[in-house]
């Protein structure tokens, strides 16, 4: 898939993260994580991101990075596109996306550099030095230490013809809005926000129709149908949807910093399909959250 092939992909559609599986003792488990891919594929998304945020990319090793990516390539392989996350310090950066572009991703999410901050001019240099050490398509992900801005944005365009995608996670509208207008068509921008069904309305306001929906992983149906609820100006059922099940999501989620990957991996264990615990420093939900949340999860119905 070439990067212009891969913007059109992400131009439309509902696009998720899965969770990343773990057994008791926190390895990597292959066949339960292929056998969520499959079961998660017919839903209907334009992509997923394998090894993503709320895969968990920030605890992985390198050599799981490899199994993961390899494991969602082949599974999904003819069935949905796999763009792999990448991110940490720009060598690291780069052999997470060669890696993943070797074991047949058809592109990465590039996830905010660590700890430190950096300059207009240092963030430019780490995304660039990314993006050409790949000839797949890229997807910047603006975020925590990673705050890109509108001119910055453009000198990246003309410099990487392969970074074809702005995902924002930061909320600013009006930086948003003078990154859409500036830079117009050529990237696809993506929403990612959590909980980004929340926001959507919003950003699809802004320009921007197209987010990445974290409770795909648990409650597919609800969620591509609040998808379709957006896309077709449904206000009615995106209403009834946000204070059945999303308002009352996020009290849950809003209670303890990392909630946002841990109750994701709560409700996948709620309907059956079990992902394993958080790894440190995340922590998972307590019996009285999922306890909550089944309940929400029940509102909605069958999955």
């Amino acid at each position: 898939m070439t990067p212009q092939e891969l913007k059109t992909v992400l131009s439309s559609g509902l696009l998720s993260f899965p969770v990343t599986d773990f057994d008791a003792n926190g390895d990597f488990r292959p066949d339960t994580y292929a056998a969520r891919l499959e079961w998660l594929a017919p839903y209907g998304a334009s992509a997923l991101f394998a090894a993503g945020g709320t895969g968990e990319f920030f605890s992985l090793q390198p050599d799981e990075f490899t199994d993961i990516i390899r494991t969602a390539v082949e599974t999904c392989r003819n069935k949905v596109p796999i763009l792999a996350g990448a991110g940490g310090p720009t060598r690291t950066a780069i052999a997470f996306a060669r890696e993943a572009e070797r074991v047949g991703a058809q592109g990465v999410l590039l996830l905010p550099h660590y700890l430190t901050e950096a300059s207009q001019e240092g963030l430019a240099a780490h995304v660039e030095a990314v993006c050409k050490s790949v000839n797949f398509g890229v997807v910047v992900y603006n975020r925590g230490a990673c705050r890109l801005q509108a001119d910055t944005l453009a000198r990246l365009a003309d410099r990487c013809p392969n970074l074809v995608g702005f995902k924002d996670g930061i909320g600013d509208i009006e930086l948003m809005v003078t990154i859409r207008r500036k830079l117009g068509d050529r990237f696809t921008y993506l929403g990612g926000l959590p909980t980004a069904e929340v926001y959507a309305a919003a950003y699809k306001a802004l320009g921007v129709p197209v987010y990445s929906s974290a409770v795909f992983n648990f409650i597919p149906k609800t969620a591509v149908e609040f998808y379709q609820a957006i896309a077709n100006d449904d206000h009615a059922t995106a209403g009834r949807l946000l204070d059945q099940f999303f308002l009352p999501y996020l009290e849950i989620r809003n209670r303890r910093a990392g909630y946002a990957v841990s109750i994701v991996k709560a409700g996948a264990r709620l309907v059956g399909h079990d992902a394993g615990p958080v790894r440190a420093p995340l922590t998972d939900l307590t019996d009285e959250e999922c306890e909550k949340l089944d309940a929400l999860i029940k509102s909605v119905g069958a999955q």
